[in-house]
């Protein structure tokens, strides 16, 4: 657990949504934020907008990564690290491109255990530092159509509850936040139906204030926490039932035509 005013935290993809909010909320308690992105132009307006900085970061290449942290470094130790950079691919799995599925896992999951592996040494030397990784409700609950990402965002949940066992003792905290879908360019034309939806502010409050309590897991909102226990002890042909209750016949399902601006930016990014 750290106080934030004068920390020096690094947030990853935090040029837009989830990101760009609880950069918003770090600096608006007295942080110094560093943005680490790929599109370095959106990440040079927000920092400017904010007050923090910004640093171009590919999260599936390791030297981007130590670039960035290095940059940030210079300031003084990283206190805290958000790893919250992600993309989410939608269709039947076996329609989808293989190599896409991967460059998923890469951003959603192997960026997760770069970035901790980069940052721990230093804060477990020190005796303190806080490491949040943005997981998702997906993370807890399986759905068809966006296979991949559920897969990505269980080894998230799976990496942090191993990683504080190991940490227990050092200072080091240790946060997995699991938002339900939120309105970021992210769930772009996807059919949520009867699903709590979040703004992106509400997770960047969840993830600030996980500086100051270090608990586990945080389910946003608290409500939906039962859910994944639902999900291993419900029957999967009734649970299954339920799910299409929530997300309607097409669950799972999107519009394409919604959703082709944020597909067109993930890949060229």
């Amino acid at each position: 657990m750290i106080e934030l005013d004068g920390a020096r935290v690094c947030v990853t993809g935090g040029a837009r949504g989830i990101g760009r909010a609880t950069v918003a909320e770090l600096v608006g308690r007295g942080a110094t934020v560093w943005i680490g992105d790929r599109d370095l132009a959106a990440a040079q307006e927000a920092a400017e907008t904010l007050g923090a900085h910004a640093h171009h970061l590919d999260v599936t290449d390791e030297n981007s990564f130590r670039d960035y942290l290095g940059a940030a470094a210079e300031h003084g130790p990283i206190d805290m690290l958000v790893n919250n950079a992600g993309i989410q691919l939608m269709g039947r799995f076996v329609d989808q491109d293989l190599a896409a599925l991967q460059r998923e896992l890469a951003i959603n999951l192997g960026a997760v255990l770069t970035g901790t592996h980069l940052v721990l040494p230093g804060m477990i030397r020190r005796g303190r530092g806080h490491i949040v990784n943005v997981s998702s409700m997906a993370g807890k609950i399986t759905t068809p159509g966006i296979a991949t990402y559920c897969a990505s965002k269980y080894g998230v949940v799976a990496l942090s509850r191993a990683l504080r066992a190991e940490l227990a003792g050092t200072g080091v905290t240790m946060t997995t936040i699991l938002p339900a879908a939120t309105r970021t360019d992210l769930t772009a034309g996807v059919r949520l139906r009867l699903q709590p939806t979040l703004e992106p502010e509400t997770v960047a409050a969840a993830i600030t204030e996980s500086a100051a309590h270090g608990r586990g897991e945080v389910t946003v909102p608290r409500c939906l926490a039962p859910m994944g226990l639902l999900e291993e002890l419900v029957p999967e042909s009734l649970m299954w039932q339920l799910k299409r209750f929530v997300g309607g016949a097409d669950y799972g399902a999107y519009d394409p035509a919604e959703r082709q601006a944020y597909l067109d930016r993930t890949r060229s990014s």
